[in-house]
């Protein structure tokens, strides 16, 4: 199949990944390549080549600042750069186009395209794109939630075509039967409010364990009023670190901390922590209580630092080959593609027969979008 990718914008999709949608789509990109489609992905201008990438614009990341003149050149970079992409791709020839954007004009611009497109949804509805899928009606348009708890939370705004689970490349996070022998707790991700890792540290701590963080700083507001006057000789951070580096460290840990402040839509962290063979101990929001059994895994309910602290003493606890079956049974990617390859196959039947204006034409770079 000639499939299509449109991601966000907002970071590179590359390693180290900024998130876990960058993740996801680098992921989705490269396992259907892998299965022998023709895949172009849509992206911003640092993105890995590799993909098949087509450069839409700079990463708008680069642009915030927090000031209302920023927020301002960011929201027309990045609707100009969606409003010319979806003009082009009415001359382009595709058989199927995948919307991991998280943008409102791919989907109110839908109708406009012959092409068949999925939508996959990542987060709860937020203001934009929920007006855009209202305005939604093109016939040919599917919606797919990465969680019940997501396609729950859009149910009142439109049908959702299925729930596809997001997976990992479960070679990527090698099990590790045995922490390593100096003990730590582990902490990663964006380091932004709403991955409240402030409230992991102090959970740490009062359960009387050494932490260590990973991850970008996302926020130098949060991290230098919050988190820098945490740090300490029992908790330090490592930086944003690359892939086999992260791995390892994860999987040296005695236990992972999840600690959301929002109703995480997925949680693919914890999947990648399980499957080194990492317990959890998390808040119990959004879809994190179905990734976890009481064999894995530990829950808290959201925000009580205290609790957490009592759930990372159990996890601790916790047999490091059950949590690997676990990522084995619910997290692989090999599962996630062949429903999306499923959904895809369903989608070319099902199209329209006319295709009289569409024709082949010849790659265009997007990268002058501003």
């Amino acid at each position: 199949m000639r499939i299509a990718i449109i991601a966000h914008l907002k970071h590179a999709i590359r390693e180290p990944f900024a998130g876990g949608l960058e993740m996801h789509t680098h992921l989705l990109a490269t396992s259907l390549k892998k299965r022998g489609h023709a895949v172009t992905v849509f992206a911003s201008m640092q993105s890995d080549p590799a993909l098949g990438l087509e450069a839409i614009c700079d990463e708008t990341s680069l642009l915030e600042t927090g000031t209302a003149e920023a927020n301002d050149v960011t929201f027309f970079r990045e609707h100009h750069a969606y409003l010319r992409l979806m003009s082009m791709l009415r001359s382009r020839r595709f058989d199927v186009i995948h919307n991991n954007s998280l943008h409102y004009l791919p989907v109110s611009m839908a109708e406009t395209l012959e092409t068949p497109m999925v939508t996959t949804l990542h987060t709860p509805p937020f203001c934009w794109l929920e007006s855009g899928i209202r305005l939604c009606k093109a016939p040919n348009m599917r919606f797919v939630a990465v969680s019940d708890s997501i396609r729950a939370m859009w149910g009142h705004v439109t049908a959702i075509d299925r729930t596809i689970a997001n997976g990992i490349d479960l070679d990527c996070f090698p099990f590790q039967p045995a922490p390593a022998p100096d003990p730590y707790l582990i902490w990663y991700g964006r380091i932004v409010p709403e991955k409240g890792l402030h409230m992991a540290i102090d959970a740490a701590r009062l359960a009387g364990h050494a932490l260590r963080i990973a991850g970008p700083i996302s926020d130098p507001a949060y991290f230098d009023a919050e988190i820098a006057p945490r740090l300490g000789t029992d908790v330090t951070h490592v930086g944003h670190l690359d892939h086999a580096a992260l791995a390892d460290l994860v999987g040296g840990a005695r236990a992972f901390l999840c600690t959301p402040r929002w109703e995480e839509p997925y949680g693919l962290v914890v999947a990648e922590a399980l499957a080194c063979g990492t317990p959890v101990a998390a808040f119990a929001r959004g879809a994190i209580p179905a990734l976890l059994d009481e064999t894995c895994g530990t829950l808290a309910p959201g925000d009580d630092v205290a609790a957490l602290a009592k759930a990372v003493t159990r996890a601790v606890t916790l047999d490091r080959g059950a949590c690997r079956r676990r990522a084995e049974a619910i997290c692989d990617a090999d599962v996630m593609i062949d429903q999306y390859e499923a959904l895809y196959a369903d989608m070319t039947r099902s199209r329209p027969a006319s295709r009289s204006r569409m024709r082949r034409s010849d790659p265009v770079s997007l990268a002058g979008a501003a």
